[in-house]
């Protein structure tokens, strides 16, 4: 029976006997073989999806925010710690689900207005303290360092080393999914916590021998929002996908370097592009993702048309979030349903019977 990443991986992560296990049974999420986007992208990749959106909140937060609230009981074992976050949505519907788990208390700082209503819906009904900050998600993270650094509060964003140990656990389990390393990774990047977490466990997973390889990482930013690309910080970031829509990556320099290690890249791609790449997901291999997440595709799909891939090589696509999380921004993306009378003649003629 799957335990979560902390039972599965145990030995990779730092946490002891004494460690009290939040989990969720987080982990073990699907890895796709998308053969109708190969076909449909005109390419011979071995494309495969990394559904994290399949975690319990839904997003690939869960891997870290399993390590980061055991270790919080473990370190504060005397005391329950209360626990703290700034978020453009996912990471506060996982901090506010480990933490009921754990019966400790939640604070989240979110961007005025900026946060996806499926995640806000989350975090509340978890019971988290929400405080809604006017002005960005950087506003509210800078917020939250300082009230961590004057109050005994424990911080789950993803600067905490203990998100990116949990989080690291998606490469290994993609290296056990597929039997070997795939080529190239695929994925958002947002507060960059992510690509740092993938590096890092990759990296591991090859000293110790699990695999013999490394895979190229590859990250795609929102153009509105991506100051990795563009080299400086974006004081108002602008996206559609709100999930990466920081203009000040608290992991900046730990995506710089998976990227120049991996010999990768990170580049942008519009909010046209995204759109395009979510519902294009969705129609051809019935996964429904949150747009953030669909950067990844439009972020492949951008580089087969450049013929930047050898062929016949493999890439893991991250999709970072379930699709419900934005139930908006589908509903706006798509045709409303006809309205027809209960006659089974006109219904007949409305889908081509007759």
């Amino acid at each position: 029976m799957w335990q979560g990443v902390i039972e599965r991986y145990r030995e990779y992560l730092p946490v002891s006997e004494r460690t009290p296990v939040i989990t969720l049974q987080e982990g073990d999420t699907p890895l796709l073989p998308a053969s109708n986007l190969s076909s449909f992208l005109k390419t011979d990749l071995k494309i495969y999806l990394k559904y994290e959106g399949a975690n319990p909140t839904g997003s690939f937060k869960d891997r870290g925010m399993t390590v980061a609230v055991s270790k919080a009981l473990d370190v504060k074992h005397d005391n329950a710690p209360v626990v703290i976050c700034a978020s453009t949505g996912n990471t506060s519907a996982s901090a506010s689900a480990y933490a009921a788990r754990a019966k400790i208390k939640s604070v989240v700082l979110i961007p005025e207005g900026a946060i996806a209503l499926g995640k806000l819906s989350q975090a509340l009904i978890h019971g988290a303290k929400v405080i809604a900050i006017k002005g960005n998600f950087d506003d509210a993270f800078r917020v939250v360092k300082e009230l961590t650094s004057r109050f005994d509060l424990v911080m789950v964003n993803s600067i905490n080393p203990f998100r990116i140990e949990g989080q690291k656990t998606g490469a290994f389990e993609i290296c056990d999914q597929l039997g070997h390393c795939p080529d190239y990774q695929v994925m958002p990047v947002g507060n960059a916590g992510n690509i740092t977490a993938y590096w890092k466990g990759y990296k591991e997973w090859y000293g110790v021998k699990k695999i013999k390889k490394l895979p190229v990482m590859l990250g795609f930013q929102a153009e509105g929002a991506a100051p990795i690309v563009l080299g400086k910080i974006v004081k108002k970031p602008e996206t559609i996908a709100t999930a990466i829509k920081i203009g000040n990556p608290a992991s900046w320099e730990k995506a710089v370097e998976a990227r120049q290690e991996s010999k990768g890249l990170i580049d942008s791609v519009s909010d046209k592009e995204i759109i395009e790449a979510y519902k294009l997901l969705a129609e051809t291999e019935g996964v429904f993702v949150e747009p953030a997440s669909a950067s990844s595709i439009a972020g492949l799909r951008k580089l087969i048309k450049k013929n930047y891939f050898p062929r016949g090589k493999s890439v893991v696509a991250i999709l970072t979030g379930h699709g419900l999380k934005d139930p908006d921004r589908a509903i706006a993306e798509i045709a409303k349903p006809v309205v027809l009378p209960p006659d089974i003649e006109v219904i007949a003629k409305e889908i081509g019977l007759s």
